[in-house]
């Protein structure tokens, strides 16, 4: 084994420096791929979160007066020591995680995005001027920073969430107390030193390493903190969202999925395939919108089911750094008896698998199933994995039905070339993304990423950051 990689031995970001845990424990952060120790990082405890929310308190006096022009700069620094430090942000994305370099590209260049359009984000906390029936009353509104930002994520997608929801609460004069996800530790320490690195005053952004279910609540309940995002499982988004209730700190909850794609009888096979595989295959299905239900209009079912089982069977599955590659091991045990739970209870009660279905390792082959029913968990459940299954409909409007007959409402897809049925697919589907020709997965810095149900509460992007991350004062002058 790597002797740099054996030793790499991560601590906390507090207050501008590496801090150990002060219970003076430590966890293994595992290589998905094979499960090797990929490094250790410090094991946070209640005093150590508590010790982060009193550095961003302290910090936020004087962040909160720093100069538009400041943020800007320390932002745009941020984007230009990512690119100078790309190869090692790669490395860590495709060793700790398991992102295939296609993933790994695709969530560096996101990455670079979300920072760079948060540091155009510095300029435009405004207000406005607002009429008055007062004679000779100036009224307007004015936004100021909320305070310290509590920021939980997740680790599938931990680059595009840390560069997104960090820079975003950093350019409108917040501070940020961060807990990564305990699988993603290190790429979100590397941003930290990156931010600090570009100029970013200490304090100002925090990281507290360790586990979610032993501090979590001590970021989330504490009275210092004047906003919480989470992105992870329902249950825990639920859990969160109660503790928040209590004490009416906002919150934004980006939580589970099970996002349908409808494929009408006109839709164009040859440009539906690429998009069908992209939109659940990428990363091993690890993506809170992916595509795990696919609806097909009968006359293009039998033949949708054929090429996609064999498109599933040419999908790469080989060395993570190899461009070809595009499925990455299930991240811990406890996610893989769970692909593989939902696998074999569905197939035990009578469904077909049409592709995949077995194991490479830590891999999960990409996995098709057919007559899959509501007696099986798969059906409702989101699974996490390289899984999908593909039902038949006879009408847009039965499959309009059954992408709706869910608990979540995340992301959605329709193929058709039907623009009247595509745009009612759009205004009634109950998801909070709906994509017309185009896949699931997709996200950029300034739209309004999120969902609605048990998919979660809010958005995220640039403009709906804006309006979480600030408070709206009205100051009336009278002249």
């Amino acid at each position: 084994m790597d002797a740099k990689i054996d030793t790499l031995t991560l601590q906390h970001f507090i207050g501008g420096e590496n801090v150990g845990s002060s219970g003076g424990e430590k966890f293994d952060v595992l290589n998905p791929l094979d499960d090797s120790l990929y490094c250790r990082a410090a094991r946070g405890t209640g005093d150590d979160m508590r010790s982060a929310i009193a550095a961003a308190r302290s910090s936020f006096e004087s962040y909160r007066e720093t100069l538009p022009k400041e943020r800007e700069r320390w932002l745009m620094r941020v984007a230009d020591i990512m690119e100078e430090r790309k190869a090692e942000i790669l490395d860590c994305l495709i060793d700790e995680i398991g992102s295939p370099i296609g993933k790994a590209m695709f969530e560096f260049d996101k990455g670079l995005s979300m920072v760079r359009a948060a540091a155009g984000l510095c300029r435009n906390v405004r207000g406005e001027t607002i009429p008055s029936d007062v004679p000779g009353k100036f009224s307007m509104s004015i936004r100021a920073p909320l305070g310290v930002v509590g920021i939980i994520t997740p680790f599938n997608v931990p680059l595009i969430k840390t560069t997104r929801l960090v820079a975003n609460a950093l350019a409108l004069g917040n501070t940020v107390v961060h807990l990564p996800s305990e699988m993603a530790p290190h790429v979100t320490l590397l941003m930290a030193e990156i931010f600090s690195q570009a100029g970013i005053p200490a304090g100002a952004y925090n990281v507290v390493t360790g586990m979610g279910h032993e501090i979590g609540d001590d970021l989330t309940s504490n009275s210092d903190v004047d906003f919480i995002t989470f992105t992870g499982s329902s249950v825990i988004g639920q859990h969160i969202n109660e503790i928040c209730a209590k004490s009416k700190t906002p919150v934004t909850l980006e939580l589970g999925g099970k996002s349908p794609t409808v494929i009408l009888k006109d839709a164009d096979l040859d440009k539906v395939m690429p998009l069908a595989a992209r939109s659940i295959f990428m990363f091993g299905g690890q993506l809170c919108i992916g595509s795990s239900r696919f609806y097909v209009e009968r006359p293009l079912y039998d033949e949708f089911v054929k090429r996609f089982a064999m498109a599933a069977s040419k999908v790469g599955m080989g060395d993570l750094r190899d461009p070809n590659t595009v499925v990455a091991p299930i991240i811990s045990d406890r996610q893989r008896q769970r692909v593989k739970s939902h696998i074999e209870d569905a197939v035990s009660k009578g469904a077909t698998v049409e592709a995949g279905g077995e194991w490479d390792g830590n891999r999960c082959q990409p996995t098709i199933l057919t007559g899959v029913n509501e007696d099986m968990t798969l059906c409702k459940d989101e699974t996490f994995g390289p899984v999908t299954s593909i039902y038949p409909i006879d009408s847009y409007e039965e499959g309009l039905e059954k992408a709706n007959d869910t608990v979540y409402g995340l992301s959605s897809a329709i193929f058709t070339n039907d623009i009247n049925k595509a745009l009612h697919f759009a205004k009634n589907i109950g998801a909070g993304m709906c994509h017309i020709n185009g896949p699931t997965v997709h996200d950029e810095a300034h739209i309004p990423f999120g969902g609605n149900g048990e998919s979660g509460v809010g958005r995220e992007g640039t403009d709906a950051d804006l309006e979480a991350m600030t408070e709206l004062k009205w100051v009336t002058v009278q002249l």
